[in-house]
C-alpha cells in the first residue's frame, strides 16, 4: 500500500461523492454550457499550477511525443464524454442510473486490472468483490431493462483510468494536455453558438461558481490520475465505491430522494464488501510491514 497514493485516491473519490451538491447550485445554466465552462476553467487552473511549480518543461516533453499526444487526445475525449453524459443524464432525470453507473465503475476497473494487468486477488478481497457484485447485480435485475447510461458511464471512466495508467506521462502535464484538447471545442461553442447569458452569466455569483468548476474538477482528477499511476487497479476499483455511496447519502438525507428496498440491499452489500476489503488490506499491510522490518533488523 502506498500511503500518498491512497490519500490522493480518497480525496478524489470523496470530492466526487460530494460534487452533486456543487452542481445543484448552477441549475439555471444548461448542462452543455456548464460542461464547456468546466473544461475551460479546468485548463486554466492546471496551467496556473504548472506555472507555480515551474513544470512547463514537462509539458514540452509531452508535446514532443506525437504518440503520447495521440493517447492523451483519446483519454481527453473519453473523460469529456463521461462528463457530458453525466451532466445530460442528471438534467434529464436519470440520477439513479448515474449512481448505478458509478457503482458499476469499480467492477469495470477491477475487470480491467485482472484481465490486462494480471492483478491478483487475495481470498478476502475476492469475497469483498463478490459482495459488491451481488449488490450491483441485484440493482441491475431490479431495473428490468438494460441501463445503458450506467454502463456507458462505468466503462468510459474505467477506460480513462486504464489509459492514464498505461501512458508514460506525469499526472499534471497529462491532465493539462487533456483539458487543453477539450478547451478548444468548449470555447468554440461558448463563443460561436451559446447565448450570451450562458457564456457570460449576468450575476457575479454564478460567474464565480462556473469559474470554480475548474478547481472542483481539476484537483480531484489530478489526484485520481496520480493514484491510478501508483495503486493497483484492484485497490483503486474498491475505493471508487466511496463516491457513489456519498452521492446516495446526499440524495437520501440532503435532497430527500426516494430510497427503496433495492437501494438498501445494494448499499448493505457494497458496504459489507468495503469493510471486508479494508480490514483485510490493513491486516495484510501490517503483516507485510512487520515482515519487512524484521528482515531489515536481521
Amino acid at each position: 500500500m502506498r500511503t500518498p497514493a491512497m490519500y490522493t485516491a480518497l480525496f478524489a473519490f470523496i470530492s466526487w461523492g460530494l460534487l452533486p451538491a456543487y452542481w445543484k447550485t448552477m441549475q439555471a445554466v444548461p448542462a452543455i454550457s456548464i460542461l464547456c465552462h468546466r473544461m475551460i476553467w479546468s485548463c486554466v487552473v492546471i496551467a496556473l499550477i504548472l506555472s507555480v511549480q515551474h513544470r512547463w518543461n514537462e509539458v514540452g516533453e509531452v508535446v514532443a511525443s506525437g504518440k503520447t499526444l495521440l493517447v492523451l487526445l483519446v483519454s481527453g475525449l473519453v473523460v469529456g464524454s463521461n462528463w457530458f453524459l453525466y451532466i445530460w443524464a442528471v438534467n434529464t432525470n436519470y440520477v439513479l442510473e448515474t449512481s448505478l453507473g458509478y457503482y458499476i465503475t469499480p467492477l469495470c476497473t477491477i475487470l480491467f486490472g485482472c484481465l490486462i494487468f494480471k492483478d491478483r486477488l487475495r481470498r478476502a478481497q475476492t469475497i469483498s468483490i463478490l459482495c459488491a457484485v451481488a449488490g450491483v447485480g441485484y440493482m441491475l435485475v431490479a431495473y428490468g431493462r438494460l441501463p445503458w447510461i450506467a454502463l456507458a458511464l462505468a466503462f468510459s471512466f474505467s477506460a480513462y483510468g486504464l489509459i492514464r495508467k498505461i501512458v508514460r506521462v506525469m499526472a499534471l502535464p497529462g491532465l493539462f494536455i487533456e483539458t487543453l484538447f477539450l478547451t478548444i471545442p468548449a470555447l468554440t461553442y461558448l463563443i460561436g453558438y451559446a447565448p450570451v447569458q450562458e457564456a457570460f452569466p449576468p450575476t457575479p455569483s454564478l460567474r464565480l461558481l462556473l469559474m470554480s468548476a475548474g478547481v472542483a474538477t481539476s484537483l480531484p482528477l489530478w489526484a485520481f490520475t496520480y493514484s491510478a499511476k501508483n495503486l493497483s487497479l484492484v485497490t483503486l476499483g474498491v475505493l471508487q465505491f466511496i463516491a457513489p455511496s456519498l452521492a446516495f447519502l446526499l440524495g437520501v438525507f440532503a435532497y430527500k430522494e426516494s430510497f427503496t428496498s433495492v437501494h438498501l440491499v445494494t448499499f448493505v452489500c457494497i458496504w459489507t464488501g468495503l469493510v471486508i476489503y479494508s480490514v483485510e488490506t490493513w491486516l495484510h499491510y501490517r503483516h507485510t510491514h512487520h515482515h519487512t522490518m524484521t528482515s531489515e533488523d536481521a
